[in-house]
């Protein structure tokens, strides 16, 4: 039994995964179009829903077109190590309460939001190889910009991550939510009136850093199509743009998985979840609650994507290096301090 619920699991998030990328496609030209005042894709089934099977279609049958004395390997590997493990990601995160005995998460790991860590920062490397390995200038530019820009701000997301480690004692997933489910969620000081400005401050960092370590607008100087035409996937074709522009997609949503994990309380909500209760329709609304908050951040992404410029490169780096380090070094010590003097003594 055990078994067939893992499996269940697996073949769940699996099947949402593979469906991320084409709705959130589909999503972000829905969404630019009405910022912009246009219709967006609205010819192929109702509400425009087939064009991104279009696109799938059109990208497979597409030619695969390998430049001259490219690294075949690293060329080839970029576009997987973009996708793979941000895949495996998913499997830390508590996307609901439990049904039963089983909870709502693939694998229960002591050490998930380490886990996490290590494979969202994976993606940056799949770019940079795959744009080094092309043989191509504007490839090598961008790579070198995305290894240049996961140093600067994955420094502040490692901290910010860790203020809330601290304020839950644990690096258990499974145990941070059930700790804002009980106390409240991190994102308002997880109960504590000492913490609520960490609490603000560390979920703003971690949104920004999160649009920062995906190359999201107005960070994404890795590909910005004014200077290096396509950067990093400029000589890439068929499935193998497919698989970079379908792993952004998966590490965006995989971000608001985590911002939602650490900050907003995952599938908890006042008066909707009952941490205590493991009925099956409990369990579907946890799911829902869940599922409700990662759309509001996705949303939140590609709104940022049409409304705010690109930045300079050294307004990324100064951004990276001069605020948001001294700031997340600032919040990490406030916690600490906060914790021995206030909490320590039953404050």
């Amino acid at each position: 039994m055990n078994w067939l619920w893992l499996l269940l699991k697996i073949g769940v998030v699996l099947g949402i995964i593979f469906t991320l990328g084409p709705l959130l496609i589909h999503a972000e030209r829905r969404v630019s179009a009405f910022i912009q005042g246009r219709l967006g894709p609205n010819r192929l089934g109702p509400l425009g829903l087939f064009q991104p099977v279009a696109d799938i279609l059109k990208l497979i049958m597409k030619e695969v077109i390998l430049p001259e004395r490219v690294d075949r390997v690293l060329f080839a590997l970029g576009p997987l190590l973009m996708f793979i493990p941000v895949a495996f990601g998913w499997a830390v995160i508590p996307f609901g309460n439990q049904i039963g005995d089983e909870k709502l998460q693939i694998a229960n790991l002591d050490i998930g939001v380490l886990f996490l860590m290590s494979v969202l920062s994976v993606g940056v490397y799949g770019i940079t190889l795959g744009g080094w390995a092309s043989n191509n200038k504007y490839g090598l530019l961008g790579s070198l910009r995305a290894s240049a820009q996961l140093i600067s701000y994955e420094l502040s997301m490692g901290l910010t991550i860790l203020m809330v480690v601290m304020m839950a004692e644990s690096v258990d997933p499974q145990v941070i939510v059930m700790k804002q489910a009980e106390h409240g969620w991190n994102v308002f000081g997880g109960g504590s009136l000492w913490l609520l400005p960490s609490g603000l401050l560390g979920f703003t960092m971690l949104f920004i850093t999160a649009l920062a370590e995906n190359n999201r607008l107005p960070f994404d100087m890795a590909e910005c199509e004014a200077e290096l035409v396509g950067g990093y996937h400029t000589e890439y074709t068929s499935m193998g743009f497919g698989m970079f522009m379908f792993g952004e997609y998966v590490a965006m949503t995989l971000s608001a998985a985590m911002l939602t994990t650490l900050f907003l309380g995952g599938w908890h909500f006042p008066f909707l979840t009952n941490p205590a209760s493991h009925t099956v329709l409990a369990g579907i609304i946890s799911v829902l609650v869940f599922t409700t908050k990662v759309a509001i951040i996705d949303f939140t992404y590609i709104w940022i994507r049409w409304t705010l410029p690109r930045f300079r490169y050294d307004q990324i780096m100064s951004l990276g290096w001069k605020r948001m380090l001294p700031l997340a070094l600032v919040n990490v010590g406030i916690v600490a301090v906060v914790g021995v003097l206030v909490q320590g003594n039953g404050g």
